[in-house]
């Protein structure tokens, strides 16, 4: 009888041995796939994990981690929104047109005076969250499905960038000549030298999203977004302000993506009607690697900022091996699909 005990205890430990792996595998699977390709190409090029890169990346990452912000809790309420990217473009052209040069030749607005740096960058900030304003109002209000709503606003907003972008004389020119007072915040640093210090544009994301993680995880606010991603009948029935919510939530993410155009501009020390195209599905993307669910209800902010941080190093790191840019395109199309398919799985084992 003993004998047989020990077996049947044996058996139970093996079983949730194996259980425990499972679930660690499934919880952990794309982290460690990451873990494999950094492994794999330090061994290719062990310079590539340099303090020099390692800021390279962060600063490449901040605007992405800002967008990232914004989508996030828009995922989170079980919405998306396709129209980021735009939005990021049109912020980086208004800013961009309002803060160059006084002596700059092709000045798009010649005669305006030199206006201090904060109302350029507002006015691209409220551009944006009243664009977001409008998703949420549509989606709130008119009932129509995120996707959809997003993906029109996002047509839109590129026409009326291109628009404004495509002025005389000059027509659609790239635009130049931007103040220093901008491109300080994309380019400076807080250091002694260009290696050893923190980039101004990545001190601006940490704290977006410590703002962010406030937000979400200290205010009724964050609690409401939660509750309607989980479940949004029955945050209707508690007594949460569902259509309200939804409004601000897509309105912060436009004033982000307003921020985040506005810093690419700084960064890249120009703009042009196609800034930002495609940054939306990679911060979605990111998104999802990080642990926010496509489902609704689930996310957070260390886990947005790791996602941004792992597709960042990737893109990094494989250009930095001298890596086919369309293989690079195939392995971030894989981890995507794993990562939804493994969100998808653990769904699913939820319910």
């Amino acid at each position: 009888m003993t004998e047989k005990k020990s077996m049947e205890d044996f058996q139970y430990r093996s079983l949730t041995r194996q259980k425990a792996i499972k679930d660690f595998s499934l919880k952990y699977a794309i982290y460690l796939v990451f873990l494999a390709l950094i492994i794999g190409i330090t061994i290719n090029s062990p310079d590539f994990l340099s303090i020099q890169n390692l800021r390279n990346i962060l600063s490449m990452s901040a605007t992405r981690i800002i967008i990232a912000m914004g989508i996030g809790g828009i995922l989170i309420t079980g919405g998306t929104d396709l129209s980021a990217g735009r939005q990021v473009g049109l912020a980086a052209v208004v800013s961009a047109s309002l803060l160059q040069f006084v002596t700059y030749p092709r000045r798009m607005y010649p005669n305006m005076p030199e206006l201090p740096i904060w109302i350029p960058i507002l006015i691209a900030i409220a551009a944006c969250a009243v664009l977001g304003m409008l998703n949420g109002v549509i989606v709130a209000y008119l009932k129509v499905p995120p996707f959809i709503t997003t993906l029109g606003t996002m047509v839109a907003t590129y026409g009326i960038t291109s628009i404004y972008f495509d002025r005389p004389p000059y027509g659609a020119q790239p635009i130049g000549g931007l103040r220093k007072d901008l491109t300080t915040l994309g380019s400076g640093y807080v250091g002694f030298d260009g290696t050893y210090s923190i980039p101004y544009i990545v001190i601006i994301a940490l704290v977006v999203a410590a703002v962010i993680w406030v937000l979400h995880n200290k205010t009724r606010f964050g609690k409401n977004i939660y509750a309607i991603g989980g479940n949004t009948d029955a945050a209707k029935v508690s007594g949460v302000p569902v259509p309200k919510n939804l409004i601000v939530v897509y309105s912060i993410a436009g004033a982000l993506y307003g921020l985040a155009g506005t810093l690419e501009a700084a960064r890249t020390g120009g703009a042009t009607n196609n800034y930002g195209n495609g940054y939306e599905l990679d911060a979605i993307a990111a998104c999802v690697v990080g642990g926010v669910s496509t489902s609704g209800g689930i996310g957070t902010v260390p886990g947005m900022i790791i996602g941004v941080l792992i597709f960042s190093i990737i893109s990094y790191g494989l250009t930095f091996i001298n890596m086919n840019p369309y293989w690079q395109q195939i392995i971030k199309g894989l981890i995507i699909i794993a990562a939804v398919a493994l969100d998808i799985r653990k769904y699913l084992a939820k319910r």
